[in-house]
Order: structure tokens, then C-alpha cells, then sequence
């Protein structure tokens, strides 16, 4: 383990909840509707509201994991600038694929009868195959159901050529967790660049990417491409972390026309919380910095 890594592992939790609040809407379901309204409201930014819950192991946490995406389906459901995020190490993975899928499938139909948009997240390596099986299973029967790839893997180019027949949201992102140099790029401008060009692959193919990152002259260079190629702006948008202090960019983003999304994370623990951010502050330290801005005004 490196430096960094085990100096942000040590960091005590009161100290973390001081850096996460930025980031997380809070606690509770309330929180976390409560910052999706208030976002569309001021600044007209949508929201996919995600709980902080990974890696649930016994039946009983993960039915309460279930349940606690059921009520938050009915409480966004007349939210058409809301949308939920899922995680498969919260429902149920950790057991077997099939428990796993009927979860989710419980959760997207729920969903469907709103017209609500459900993402399932990707996590590490070890979860690709088994998450993109139980997607395009789910993807058969619901049309309301989107996925996540990360552009810094190897294989995400072939993994976009056979998503689906049918067309997608797909979250394209460079993605948050370290991986080895034989599966994955080790180097940000090359995963940046990867992101581009998958940016470009998905609308070949018919998708609608879900361009998720932070990086502005990225977002430009996006912007114009997709101007030039003459990409409708209801046929793809921009996706950001909550908290991250990129004010102008997403103004610059919503004056186009066009959607920017900020995933916005709650908690019912916040054991997940400090997690999360312990998380996000080792692939980038320079979030500190970011927190202390946000804090103090500079």
C-alpha cells in the first residue's frame, strides 16, 4: 500500500465528515431529494441520487438496501430531473448473480411505472462481466435502464461494440478505482483521451452518452465535436461529482441547452460516507484542496 493511501486510511472519521460535506447530501432519503430539488430549482441541474452503501453482505442488509430504493423511486417519481444510481455490491452480489439481478430488476421496474431512469454503476474489475451480464439481462424488458463504463480499461471499446441492440444511457467515465497496468491505462491524459474517442464510439453506435467528467477543456473539446458532428443536445449530456467546484462550467452547460447531472450521494450509515470520500481522496488528493475552497470561499 502507498503513502498516500494509507495517510487518507488513517485519516479519523470526524476529520473526514469535515472534507465529505461538499460531497454527500446527507442523511437520510430526505437529504438526498432535498438537494436534487434544490438543484434543478436554482441552478436547473438535474440529479441521480445514489446511496451510500457498498459492499452488503447478509440477506436482511440487503433487503433493507432494496427497500430503502423502493421508497426512494416513490419519492422522486414526479422528479423528471431525478434519476437513481445502483450499485451491485449493495444488493446483493456478494451472494450470487442471479439474487443480485432479481434486486435490481425489482428496483427498475418499480422505477418504470414512473418513467424513471435507473444507472447501474460499475465497480471494480472483478465485478465487469458479472455487472454487464446482469445489465443487458435487465436492459431486455426495461427500456428505463442505463450503465456505467470506464474509459481507463482496456477492454471498454470492445464492451461498447456488444452493449446492446438497443439504445443505452451510458455513464462514460474514467473511473475511480486503481487498476493494474495489464487491464487498464495507468496514465489520466491517456484515459482522457480514451474518453473522447468512446464518447464517439457510443454515438455510432446509437447510444446516448452520459459524458462524465470534470475536466473543462475535455468538455469543451467534447462540446465541439459533438456541435460539429451536429449531435441534437437532447441526444447525450454532461455528468459531474456533487460538491466539486465547477460552478461556470455547468452554467456554461445549462445556457447550451443542455443537461448536467451531478451525482448526488446520501447516507443511512455513515460508516458508507467516510468510505465514499476516503475513496474519491485517494484517486484524487486534489480534492482537498477543492473541499477547502468550497469551505472558506477562495
Amino acid at each position: 500500500m502507498d503513502l498516500k493511501r494509507t495517510i487518507i486510511d488513517l485519516m479519523p472519521g470526524p476529520l473526514v465528515r469535515t472534507f465529505a460535506s461538499p460531497y454527500i447530501a446527507g442523511k437520510g432519503i430526505g437529504a438526498g431529494v432535498a438537494k436534487a430539488d434544490d438543484l434543478h430549482s436554482k441552478l436547473g441541474i438535474y440529479s441521480t441520487v445514489d446511496l451510500l452503501a457498498e459492499e452488503v453482505f447478509s440477506r436482511k442488509d440487503v433487503e433493507a438496501t432494496v427497500q430503502i430504493y423502493l421508497r426512494m423511486v416513490e419519492a422522486l417519481k414526479d422528479r423528471p430531473f431525478a434519476s437513481i444510481s445502483l450499485k451491485p455490491t449493495s444488493l446483493g452480489i456478494n451472494e450470487s448473480e442471479a439474487y443480485c439481478q432479481e434486486n435490481l430488476r425489482r428496483i427498475v421496474a418499480a422505477a418504470a411505472q414512473h418513467g424513471m431512469h435507473i444507472t447501474l454503476d460499475m465497480e471494480d474489475r472483478h465485478f465487469t462481466d458479472v455487472t454487464l451480464r446482469m445489465f443487458k439481462a435487465i436492459r431486455n424488458e426495461f427500456d428505463n435502464f442505463g450503465i456505467v463504463l470506464q474509459s481507463r480499461l482496456f477492454r471498454t471499446t470492445e464492451d461498447i461494440k456488444a452493449l446492446h441492440a438497443k439504445p443505452c444511457k451510458v455513464r462514460i467515465c474514467i473511473g475511480i478505482y486503481r487498476e493494474p497496468a495489464d487491464v487498464a491505462l495507468q496514465d489520466k491524459a491517456d484515459m482522457k483521451a480514451k474518453l473522447f474517442e468512446h464518447v464517439q464510439l457510443l454515438l455510432d453506435h446509437g447510444h446516448y452518452p452520459e459524458i462524465a467528467t470534470h475536466e473543462e477543456s475535455l468538455i469543451h473539446r467534447c462540446m465541439e465535436y459533438l456541435d460539429k458532428r451536429g449531435v441534437p443536445k437532447d441526444a447525450y449530456e454532461f455528468q459531474m461529482l456533487l460538491g466539486v467546484p465547477r460552478t461556470e462550467m455547468q452554467k456554461e452547460i445549462v445556457k447550451r441547452g443542455q443537461i448536467v447531472r451531478l451525482y448526488v450521494p446520501f447516507a443511512e450509515d455513515w460508516k458508507y460516507a467516510v468510505h465514499y470520500l476516503k475513496r474519491r481522496l485517494a484517486a484524487n488528493p486534489a480534492m482537498a484542496v477543492m473541499v477547502m475552497k468550497n469551505m472558506f470561499g477562495s
